[in-house]
């Protein structure tokens, strides 16, 4: 159960970083809009390798979500399949996480 508890962990750890790469991407095309006046040589080779890493970085970010996507729908199904094969300890252990999160909620009061 550690390893996928580690696998979950690791699935929000990437969530996370496709959340902060949407966010550079919009900010990359913000910054591309408002230098679209700019003249100068350097100006549009900048931003022209701009554009390009843009659409790369588009195209892995869209790949990384289909992964997650894929990765999480295979945790809800091995999670479904263990609560199926083992209801009593499913219900054990949400019991002491709902015990453990009870005690810290009485605590902080």
């Amino acid at each position: 159960m550690n390893a996928k508890l580690a696998n979950v962990e690791n699935e929000v750890s990437k969530e996370k970083l496709m959340q902060d790469l949407r966010v550079v991407v919009a900010d990359a095309e913000e910054l591309l809009r408002a230098t679209a006046g700019q003249a100068g040589e350097k100006v549009s080779a900048a931003r022209e390798r701009i554009q390009e890493n843009l659409a790369a970085a588009k195209q892995r970010l869209a790949a990384a979500q289909d992964a997650v996507v894929a990765k999480t729908k295979e945790a809800a199904k091995v999670t479904d399949e263990y609560v199926h094969e083992n209801p009593w300890k499913a219900v054990g252990i949400a019991a002491g996480v709902g015990l453990v999160i009870g005690m810290l909620i009485s605590r902080g009061r």
